[in-house]
């Protein structure tokens, strides 16, 4: 099917038999598989070119370590090869109108360059283009070309070419031989008719440079959590090898500093991030795992550990007799470089015996806390839908009505409710699934 013809197709698509999911996270994958079981049709709309969200950049799940691309890779599949769900990446919804059983939603296709149906994801391009740029999937550590898939697993398997990158030399229009690039295609905007929306558009990591005095953009040695996910991860920049940036090296000792952006009524947010706690932990684990004959020093600086899931406080007990990760209590106040080891220095008073104290690690890693996306309150405005004092979509009652909002049609799941750790993210997508598909059985009716 054409591009154009998969637009006209869903402009006509049956309102009370079609449902919108505003997200392509983990959280709205479950929701949009659930209602494709029931045999509603799904319009899932993702901004940028692939679903999977945050969770495809992570390389291991606490509390088990399994592999997070092993369990997202067969939901991204299944979401893909659904035929019910019609997936809309690299898209953007910018109006909203109606009511449940009734809504219009406006979608923006952004020009993506290449045709999906016609691209097989061989990537022959990629060797041509001559522009290397950062690459954002892995948070600016390793490159891409101007014409790019984020990661292995990209979901749809389809290139896009990078608009404000590419220098039209037509290197990889000659490349194609399945003729599936075309810098003339310009973005499109389509309006869809359907009954109920799901919220899940996810979160965003507090940006820790916001504390210049813990160096985050001043010393190459000190980065935030999800750059170093991504250093760990066999399919990232370093393939997995744990090095520090600023001459390659494995690091010998390593600091993890918790609660950088949450709990701090300061920087305006007051809240617990509930993720971090565990995050940080697992982060330091994996150095042991991945280095034992090489980092001899693992410490986490901590306000508090929030060990509150199922297995959170075993596995934190587990980091310290297992692998003898070093815990100290309080916030670090300041962090140094040594210029000549290009080491850093955390000074830090420990609240528990009061003494004032000064670590030097080889690698110092930012554990940041998570905020709701800069859209979510454009999205809120648009379906009228009130955020509270936090910035996430506010909830008609949070006990017995958790994804439900005040307008009747639209509920929310996953990290835009509040934060979340993954099962939590896919048990909310499902609960939004379920109480969508009451409003779409029922043609609106409240």
């Amino acid at each position: 099917m054409t591009e154009a013809e998969k637009l006209a197709t869903l402009s006509q698509m049956s309102p009370t038999q079609t449902a919108l999911v505003i997200g392509g996270g983990v959280s709205g994958m479950q929701a949009s598989l659930d209602l494709a079981d029931q045999g509603f049709n799904v319009v899932l709309v993702e901004k940028t070119p692939s679903i999977g969200g945050a969770m495809a950049m992570l390389d291991k799940t606490f509390p088990t370590l399994d592999c997070s691309a092993c369990i997202l890779t067969p939901k991204l599949s299944e979401v893909a090869r659904h035929p019910n769900i019609e997936l809309l990446t690299y898209s953007e919804v910018t109006g909203i109108s109606g009511q449940a059983g009734n809504f219009k939603v406006k979608v923006l296709r952004k020009a993506r360059k290449v045709l999906e149906d016609k691209c097989s994801g061989c990537g022959d391009c990629v060797e041509h283009c001559p522009i290397e740029i950062p690459n954002e999937f892995d948070q600016g550590l390793g490159f891409r070309r101007a014409v790019y898939v984020g990661f292995p697993q990209n979901t749809p398997l389809v290139y896009t070419i990078d608009d404000e990158n590419c220098i039209k030399c037509e290197m990889c229009v000659k490349a194609c031989e399945r003729e599936a690039i075309d810098l003339a295609m310009k973005d499109e905007e389509v309006e869809i008719p359907v009954g109920a929306i799901v919220v899940a558009t996810g979160f965003e990591l507090f940006d820790v440079s916001k504390y210049p005095r813990l160096g985050y953009g001043e010393y190459k040695n000190v980065i935030n959590a999800l750059e170093y996910e991504r250093l760990i991860n066999a399919a990232g920049p370093t393939a997995g090898h744990l090095l520090r940036m600023s001459d390659g090296k494995i690091p010998k000792s390593i600091g993890f500093v918790q609660c950088v952006g949450a709990r701090d009524v300061t920087n305006q947010v007051p809240y617990c991030a509930r993720v971090c706690c565990m995050y940080g932990i697992k982060n330091a684990v994996m150095a042991k795992e991945l280095q034992p004959d090489n980092v001899k020093n693992v410490t986490v600086y901590y306000a508090d550990i929030r060990a509150y899931g199922k297995g959170f406080e075993e596995f934190y007990n587990m980091a310290q007799t297992r692998f003898g990760i070093e815990f100290i209590r309080g916030r670090v106040g300041e962090v140094a470089e040594n210029p000549k080891t290009r080491n850093i220095e955390i000074r830090v008073e420990n609240t528990e015996t009061g003494e004032y104290l000064q670590h030097e690690h080889e690698l110092v890693v930012l554990c940041p806390g998570i905020l709701p996306p800069k859209e979510l309150r454009v999205i809120a405005s648009e379906l009228g839908v009130d955020v509270d004092s936090d910035g996430y979509l506010f909830v008609e009652h949070p006990a017995s009505n958790p994804v439900d909002t005040k307008v009747p049609g639209v509920f929310v799941c996953g990290c835009a409710e509040g934060p979340k750790d993954i099962p939590d993210s896919v048990a909310a997508g499902s609960a939004a699934a379920m109480r969508a598909s009451i409003t779409l059985a029922k043609g609106g009716e409240v």
